[in-house]
């Protein structure tokens, strides 16, 4: 029953359909290789006018902007491009022999992962990517992996403390060996049953993974859908998911994923709640990559994620999911984030310099 909630939280959740109705030529173009109009705009490319008003006479003339600074030429070598699009990517549970629909195998996720390692991606966690600030080597592309729900499957400690093999940490690290620059890092959304430990031995996974630069997200507590929820359920879901990641480790979590993609009545509710929860990001169950935290269109509170799946036919994934999507940015290099290598700067196209986000002007460069 859940499973079935899964997958139609993947592709026909309520709170969605407005915002993604709009996008219906995105979606094609991810199967086709065209530019559609919002994304061609984006990218630089003209759309037809939607008319314009007259400023009026009185109104203040404001200064030009301050011109953005060259990019340093190892930046302009590699065609950095910081504000492209970055893939995150989302798993459910990981099992030697996948059950249901969303389940991966772990030759599945190796296979994916050692995929994003020979294409020159480089791990990066939610919390990184919504804050803006990731060091990501000159030519490379930030990833984020996020796995939810917090199952078995995901993590474990064996008899000599650490990760076990069979495990999605174990997969990341044994990737990450296999390939030099490849960051072991990964950020887990948090249920009830951590992991299938007692509270013991949770507290004492949680610090491993917190150690070695893996992100704890909050899920809430049971996984409903909070669509439909009074603003009451919305905050006991989150905020007692919270209250015991804070007794377990000491921390609060910084970035929170939908159940479902479904988002509440009010986002409000999700978003904070004074003494015990305050999110600086929110993933929403998606089909397609998130744009650039630098660029104007971003918005913290509503990320896309990518379902991580073959091109299979359920869900439209022979064109959304994640290997649809991977092969797409492959055949269109400059729609994807490309670092500079200097996490203090934003290097760019200078044809995409309308798409920069205000508040990063001061560390742009261009080219």
């Amino acid at each position: 029953m859940i499973v079935c909630a899964v997958i139609l939280g993947l592709t026909l959740p309520g709170e969605r359909r407005g915002r993604d109705e709009g996008n219906a030529a995105e979606r094609a173009g991810a199967a086709s290789g065209a530019t559609p109009p919002a994304r061609a705009a984006r990218a630089g490319g003209t759309v037809p006018p939607t008319g314009s008003a007259s400023p009026r006479a009185s109104a203040p003339t404001s200064a030009p902007p301050t011109p953005i600074a060259a990019a340093a030429a190892g930046a302009v070598a590699v065609k950095a491009n910081e504000l492209g699009q970055v893939p995150v990517l989302m798993y459910h549970r990981i099992l030697n022999k996948p059950q249901m629909s969303l389940d991966r195998s772990t030759k599945e996720l190796h296979d994916e992962l050692t995929r994003l390692a020979k294409d020159g991606y480089c791990p990066i966690t939610a919390a990184e990517f919504v804050g803006g600030r990731f060091n990501v080597p000159a030519g490379r592309h930030p990833v984020v992996l996020t796995f939810d729900d917090s199952t078995p499957g995901h993590f474990g400690l064996d008899a000599q403390g650490g990760p076990k093999p069979d495990t999605a940490v174990g997969v990341i690290e044994q990737v990450a060996r296999e390939n030099p620059g490849f960051r072991p890092v990964a950020t887990f959304y948090l249920n009830k049953d951590l992991f299938g430990m007692d509270d013991a031995q949770a507290a004492a996974g949680l610090a491993w993974l917190r150690q070695h630069g893996y992100e704890l997200g909050n899920h809430t507590v049971n996984h409903p859908s909070l669509s439909g929820m009074s603003e009451k359920g919305v905050r006991k879901e989150i905020g007692d998911m919270e209250d015991r990641i804070v007794k377990l480790t000491g921390a609060h979590t910084t970035t929170f994923a939908y159940p479902f993609g479904a988002v509440p009545k009010k986002k409000a509710w999700a978003e904070k709640e004074d003494g015990r929860y305050a999110f600086q990001g929110m993933f929403l169950a998606g089909w397609r990559p998130s744009v650039s935290p630098f660029d104007g269109d971003f918005d913290r509170w509503q990320i896309d994620r990518i379902r991580s799946e073959g091109k299979i036919k359920e869900n439209d994934c022979t064109k959304y999911c994640s290997v649809a999507w991977l092969d797409y940015l492959d055949k269109n290099p400059d729609e994807r984030y490309t670092s500079d290598g200097d996490p203090n700067t934003v290097t760019f196209p200078k044809s995409a310099e309308d798409r920069l986000a205000k508040e990063y002007r001061g560390r742009a460069r261009t080219y």
